[in-house]
């Protein structure tokens, strides 16, 4: 079985590029805690924006999906869910709530990841939830002429246990000893969990999970405002080939895992420039009218109520729908589509 031991990992010379996204992280996470001292009120709004798009997000890389108005309902106002997938869908709130409030008293252990993982399930009856795989599973690929290839192997159902005991012990040994900068050691983390693959079902969300209860430790919580899972899910596809790509060879410790950290650092630092833009719409006190002008002025290409929304967290839907109406008048939007399909353009 493969050992885990951050040493070589932690005696590695990093590249500029990596130095230079953890310099500006710490730079951006700097600012962020202005933002947290100045304006906590907005700050609460950002909050529930940010829940429901990591929980519509995560799901939704895995094919777990039900309407934006189910969703909103199901995370703001926790409603009983209707099916399996909105089942699914009420769990990963409820840890994702617990990660909010109580990130600081969760230590990171098999027996805690366990219970996150079974809380995950806890609105359906999964005799496998809280418990490691039972049976092999592969990371496999379908193509499109409908063949399927098997891009990784993860540890077996009998090694998964122990494994997932070791990269809890290094990784609360390099932490707790400052042996390893956390933007490194929390990738490094996320990458063997994903390896070792420790469930039957609930894996990638698992990761996505404790990729938040980590940063949140560690100090970095642009997550609690900017959804991260969103991020990842906009460009799925590179994320996927990233992680693949540096899988090779780990069973023999063999792996390059520089893409998979300078992906993940790159997404967080995209949250904290995400975060920064919508503090600054939100800073001054402008007019509904102008603020949506503003926000518009962010955004390339189409753009529907929802993006602005996100912009402009204090703004109520009326006032969006109505600063639309007068910058459409005034030429400075162009309206396409109808009802759900409805979405907007800037003309100059």
């Amino acid at each position: 079985m493969r050992t885990f031991n951050y040493s070589a990992i932690r005696d590695q010379k990093w590249d500029s590029e990596i130095l230079g996204l953890i310099a500006a992280i710490y730079k951006e996470a700097g600012k962020q805690e202005l933002y947290l001292k100045q304006r906590p009120e907005e700050l609460e709004k950002l909050v529930e924006i940010a829940k429901i798009q990591s929980t519509e997000a995560s799901n939704a890389i895995e094919g777990i999906v039900t309407t934006s108005t189910r969703i909103r309902q199901l995370v703001e106002e926790k409603t009983a869910p209707r099916n399996r997938d909105e089942q699914e869908i009420a769990g990963y709130r409820d840890v994702l709530s617990v990660i909010h409030e109580s990130f600081d008293v969760i230590p990171i252990t098999q027996n805690y990841i366990l219970q996150l993982h079974k809380m995950l399930y806890s609105h359906m009856n999964n005799s496998a939830a809280g418990r490691t795989k039972t049976v092999q599973n592969y990371i496999s690929a379908t193509y499109p002429d409908g063949h399927t290839e098997t891009l990784f192997t993860p540890l077996s159902p009998f090694e998964t246990p122990e494994a997932l005991d070791r990269i809890c012990e290094e990784y609360n040994r390099v932490i707790g000893n400052i042996e390893l900068e956390p933007l490194i050691a929390i990738p490094v983390f996320i990458h063997d969990f994903l390896c070792i693959h420790p469930f039957n079902d609930g894996n990638g969300r698992m990761s996505r999970l404790l990729t938040t209860l980590l940063m949140y430790q560690n100090g970095f919580y642009v997550g609690k405002y900017i959804s991260i899972e969103s991020k990842i899910a906009k460009d799925k596809d590179l994320y996927y080939s990233t992680l693949a790509g540096s899988q090779t060879g780990w069973h023999e410790g063999t792996e390059n895992i520089v893409p998979f950290i300078k992906y993940i650092l790159g997404t967080i630092l995209a949250a904290y420039k995400d975060f920064e833009d919508r503090m600054s719409l939100i800073e001054t006190k402008l007019p509904a009218l102008e603020m949506v002008r503003r926000a518009s002025k962010n955004k390339i290409g189409r753009f529907t109520k929802q993006d602005i929304r996100e912009l402009c967290p204090t703004l109520s839907d009326s006032s969006i729908e109505g600063a639309f109406r007068k910058l459409t008048a005034l030429g400075e939007l162009k309206k396409e589509g109808k009802g759900k399909s409805t979405c907007y353009f800037r003309v100059n």
